[in-house]
This record gives structure tokens, sequence and C-alpha cells, in this order.
């Protein structure tokens, strides 16, 4: 996890508000986040539009409430809620509210629930089966979660796909149960990780009305994975992105490191997708300087259609 501070944004995160955003985006209207960024491409793709949401870890020594408010400040219609990971607590939090309480926090915000993240970590080994009651009588939705870590040789990927979605049946009888579809999120050493692997996952899938993916950019680059191959290969079992690219501190974020997004973007306008991007990046910075950095990510989402410039 990258935790270095960076210092790229001085735009104080108490004027980032409906109209502060407005300003610090040089006219960028307001009214573009609910529910969506603008067009990407030209064509038949002319009318897509990324619907884009915010990830809580990024925000994590906020409390949830505050960080419901800091989302609706800065026009997110969709926030992703992580479940305890580092600092983060805010699932764990939202648990505690109950269920009516979770949902008057949302409504008090005008806010929606884009997806959870449930990954296992050390010390925190619920996953999706710890919150899955919680989740499904709040509603149900979009649950993120890990593959399965370590190495795999080439030749007996399939073998692996094969256990791993044995492994998971009792998760998907669980979805199922509670309105709930899972993404499972590539990640660097795990065995959602090359281009093979993403294909094998595809044409394996035993419940692909209930499983699918979560495209992590990041970790497509690690291994030099082509991001428009990948989307493709994902097809219609793509279910969440995560706009996120290899660089230190805020520099992960779209259009504040070296990658240009937008072939990436009119790939998913043709693939005609349809669910959640969130503008990522791991590492903690202060609230301020990661709201604008924020601010300034979904603009660059917004007007990114031509191949960016070399920096």
């Amino acid at each position: 996890m990258i935790t270095r501070k960076g210092h790229l944004c001085t735009v104080d995160c108490r004027d980032i508000t409906r109209r502060g955003f407005l300003r610090a985006g040089g006219g960028l209207a307001v009214l573009s986040l609910w529910p969506a960024f603008g067009a990407v491409s030209g064509g038949k793709d002319a009318g897509w539009r990324p619907r884009l949401a915010l990830s809580s870890v990024m925000f994590s020594q906020l409390s949830l409430e505050a960080f419901c408010g800091q989302a609706a400040e800065l026009g997110f219609k969709g926030i992703d809620v992580w479940s305890p990971f580092g600092n983060c607590r805010h699932l764990a939090e939202a648990r505690d509210l109950g269920v009516d309480g979770w949902r008057k926090l949302l409504a008090k915000h005008r806010i929606e629930i884009g997806c959870y993240t449930t990954y296992r970590t050390q010390g925190h080994d619920e996953g999706f089966p710890g919150f899955a009651e919680f989740i499904g009588a709040s509603g149900g939705g979009l649950v993120v979660r890990e593959s399965q870590y370590g190495t795999f040789a080439a030749e007996e990927l399939e073998a692996h796909f094969r256990k791993f979605f044995e492994a998971l049946q009792p998760e998907i009888e669980l979805a199922r149960k509670h309105r709930v579809r899972l993404a499972i999120e590539n990640h660097s050493d795990a065995l959602l990780d090359t281009l093979a692997s993403i294909r094998l996952f595809t044409k394996l899938n035993p419940a692909p009305d209930v499983v699918g993916i979560a495209l992590a950019i990041y970790h497509l680059q690690a291994h030099q994975v082509p991001v428009e191959e990948a989307i493709r290969a994902c097809g219609k079992q793509l279910l969440f992105v995560y706009a996120w690219q290899q660089g230190r501190a805020l520099a992960q974020l779209p259009g504040q490191g070296p990658a240009d997004f937008a072939p990436w973007l009119r790939a998913l306008a043709q693939q005609g997708y349809a669910h959640w991007i969130t503008p990522f990046m791991h590492g903690e910075e202060p609230v301020r300087e990661m709201a604008a950095s924020v601010t300034k990510a979904c603009r660059y989402l917004e007007s990114a259609k031509e191949p960016q410039q070399s920096k």
C-alpha cells in the first residue's frame, strides 16, 4: 500500500461545496456529476457517460458521516463503502448504525451505494459473509472482494479457477439470498491477474448473473496488460472499474499521473459499460488535498477525449 505524502493541491475542502466545486472546476457544471460525467467519444458512443463513485478508503481519517458529507459536497451520487482496511472502518460503522440509521444517512446526503468493498485482510477476515445480512437488509447491491492471492503457473490456471469457483459457491448462494452481485478484483500476485486469467474467469464463471469482475487498471499496468483488451475480455461480466494508475501518492489518480485514460474510456463506451467507475488511489493524504485532487481527477475524466500530452 502506498502511503507517501503528496502536496499537489492547496484548495481547502471546506470550500469544495457544490458551489465551490463549480468555481474549483473552472466552470464544470456540478450537475454533470448527477449521475455522470460527459461523453468521451464521438459517433455512436457520444451519449455514453461514466458513472462516478467515491471510494471511502481514500478518506479513511473521516467518520462515515463526514465521508458521506464530503462525497455529497464534491457532487458524487454514488459511494464505494469499505469494510475494515488499514484505518478505514466505514462499512463497520454503517452496520453499527443499523439498517434504518444507514438509510437515513444516505437519504440525508442524497447519495446511493455504488458498491461495498469487503476484502479479507490480516486481522479483518469477515469478508462478504460477515456483512451479507446487513447489506441485504439495506437493499443489496454490488460487493467487491478478492480472488485468491499467490503465484499460479499458466498451465495450472484452469484447475485453480475451477477450485476457486467451487470454494466461492457458498458466497454465490449467499449473494443470491441477499440480492447481491459479487465483483472479483484483479490483483498483482493473485489468481485473477493476467489477460489469460481474465479470459478463463469469464469462460469458467458458473454464475455470471451473480459474479463478475472489478477491474483495477493499476494492477493491469503492473503486468503490462493492455487495458482495452482486458475491458473487452471482461465483456458483460465487468461490474466495477478502478480509474487508478501506477504512480506515487496523488499521481495514482486520473489526470495526475502519466497515463492517458481516453482509450480506456472509449473502450468502456464501446462495451456499453453502465456500472460505476471510481477515480481511485491508495494511501492517506490530508483531506483538503485529497478532495481537491479528486475534483481534478473527475474533471479530467470528463474531458479525456484526446490522448494526454506527454509530461
